[in-house]
């Protein structure tokens, strides 16, 4: 994210993007289309967008009713796979076939694991742990941190068997679970800084920005620099409880607030918001670890963080770091997914983080993405430097020359790092820049 001051100096606030950060050169290759055949009930799965799978499994949630048990994202096959509860329905089956998914029967219909989580919910909520529903293995997936140990550990493995079997699975992980507030630069406030998520238009028509809500509950005014005049002023924010997010307004109403990630060097246009798949490959901007990416593991997950329960995130394999908190979750084609919200480990040893949807945070402080219009000028994605242009995806010095992707300087040189080098150097089309860059 990244907006300007009109015609004030410009300012300086990026999703996390700051000048530190190497270059991130991007290419976005050709998107597979989804396939425009007449579907009928023998056909092959499509081939699909992210973005396509992910409204068609919204369409098949509804259409198959108490038959559908989740679906997926299969990023190797390019597929949508939806998960139907076994039974004599035949009828279920054809319909998802020709609708152009990839049909799997399995045990556990959704109203029962939705049931697991909330015994879950009832009988363990212990701090260091977490749960989240994961169609692949048609099991919830509980995860406890290092802290949770003894007594507690003992809680939460009784808990789970008493869901019974095939429900349910738990693992350790070897961090502890926390929101990734911290010091340092992005946006600042007293001694915490966040990384801003989003820009947004408020309610009211002025410019403003998202990110995380234990950023926002933390302090009520932020500034893009450490020790500088506040720029900006929360709205709402909620933590912990029904989401981790924030409205935060920009105190001048001439901000211009463009719908655009910054990448470091460069920016990714934002063209929409969307909901996540698991499976869904997706990339986080922060302003401790710059840009890296993963997929989404698991969704309307429960953390259980030592602040208090929120509910209703995305689980991924995505590290992040303090002072990542609120940073922009995002794919390859420029959809806007999430916020980061906190998790364990880093991006040394890697670990799970958990992100605030960003459709259910514009629905609940009605705003929309952007700012109506400047994202689609030359300072906002469509430009030279904007993802299009000779320096962004397609001209020699982004991915294809001797100094972006190809060349002796991409990747581990001097000039091709990605802030402290955590960046990891595929996806996104080709991301440049994972060495250990100055």
């Amino acid at each position: 994210m990244s907006h300007k001051r009109m015609p004030k100096r410009k300012a300086a606030i990026a999703a996390g993007g700051v000048a530190a950060l190497g270059a991130a050169a991007i290419l976005l290759p050709n998107a597979n289309a989804s396939q425009d055949a007449a579907p009928d009930a023998t056909a092959a799965p499509k081939t699909l967008k992210a973005a396509d799978a992910s409204d068609l499994a919204s369409r098949l949630a509804g259409l198959l009713g108490d038959a559908f048990a989740g679906s997926y994202y299969d990023a190797g096959s390019k597929q949508l796979v939806v998960n139907v509860v076994d039974g004599d329905d035949n009828d279920v089956v054809v319909e998802a076939r020709k609708a152009g998914a990839k049909v799997r029967e399995v045990a556990n219909s959704l109203d029962a694991l939705k049931s697991g989580a909330r015994t879950l919910k009832s009988e363990a909520t212990i701090p260091g742990t977490a749960w989240a529903v994961d169609p692949r293995t048609n099991k919830i997936v509980v995860t406890a941190d290092s802290t949770v140990t003894g007594r507690n550990w003992d809680r939460l493995e009784s808990t789970v068997d008493r869901l019974g079997p095939g429900m349910a699975s738990v693992k350790k992980s070897a961090g502890t679970f926390k929101t990734f507030l911290s010091g340092g630069d992005a946006i600042f406030a007293g001694g915490a800084r966040c990384s801003a998520g989003f820009n947004v238009t408020a309610g009211d028509g002025t410019p403003a920005f998202l990110t995380a809500g234990h950023c926002g509950v933390a302090a009520a005014q932020w500034s893009d620099a450490q020790g500088g005049q506040p720029i900006a002023t929360v709205d709402q924010a909620t933590f912990p409880g029904a989401g981790d997010f924030a409205l935060v307004k920009y105190d001048d109403p001439a901000t211009q607030a463009p719908s655009e990630v910054n990448l470091g060097q460069q920016t990714l246009a934002i063209s929409g918001a969307a909901d996540a798949t698991v499976g869904l490959q997706v990339f986080r901007m922060g302003s401790t670890t710059g840009l890296n990416n993963g997929q989404v593991t698991g969704l309307d997950a429960t953390v259980n963080y030592p602040e208090g329960t929120v509910t209703g995130l995305i689980q991924t394999n995505v590290c992040a770091e303090p002072g990542d908190s609120g940073g922009s979750l995002f794919t390859q084609d420029g959809q806007a997914i999430g916020l980061t919200s906190g998790g364990s480990g880093d991006c040394t040893v890697g670990g799970e983080t958990f992100f605030q949807p960003v459709t259910t945070a514009l629905a609940a402080v009605g705003a929309t993405l952007g700012d109506g219009g400047a994202a689609g000028g030359d300072d906002a994605g469509a430009g030279q430097d904007a993802g299009a242009g000779d320096q962004a995806g397609a001209g020699d010095q982004a991915g294809a020359g001797q100094e972006a992707g190809a060349g002796d300087q991409a990747g581990a040189g001097q000039n091709a790092g990605n802030g402290r080098g955590h960046g990891r150097g595929h996806g996104l089309g080709q991301i440049v820049g994972n060495g250990a860059g100055n």
